[in-house]
């Protein structure tokens, strides 16, 4: 089985309407994400996935968030805490990437010290 990570930043604002304490007030994050997938064929050129591919997939996905107010685009209707966001770019990227490669997690950094790692169950 072979396993790759690539990662990427966005820079969002959002605020936690449930949330009591200073984070239901508006402020902005310079998030970084790492996401990995595994799989166990290669193609012809010895790779499972081409490292740039992966990375212009997540690009697509990142532009969705990024410079946004998350309250008040994708997540109107529930809240956009780093877990909501880890499953939103898991989900998302998840339909780009061809048969033999499975996303395996996305990684979100809120902070250099706080990140949520989502997995689907297997």
């Amino acid at each position: 089985m072979y396993t790759l990570c690539v990662e990427d930043w966005f820079a969002a604002a959002h605020y936690l309407r449930r949330y009591h304490g200073k984070c239901e007030n508006l402020h902005g994050h310079n998030y970084r994400v790492k996401v990995y997938v595994s799989g166990k064929q290669l193609d012809e050129g010895g790779m499972l996935i081409d490292f740039s591919i992966l990375k212009n997939h997540l690009k697509k996905v990142l532009e969705t968030l990024d410079h946004q107010d998350l309250n008040a685009t994708i997540f109107k209707d529930f809240e956009p805490s780093a877990e909501n966001i880890s499953r939103y770019i898991f989900d998302s990227l998840k339909a780009l990437l061809p048969s033999g490669v499975r996303l395996t997690g996305v990684e979100v950094f809120e902070t250099e010290k706080n990140s949520v790692l989502y997995q689907e169950d297997a």
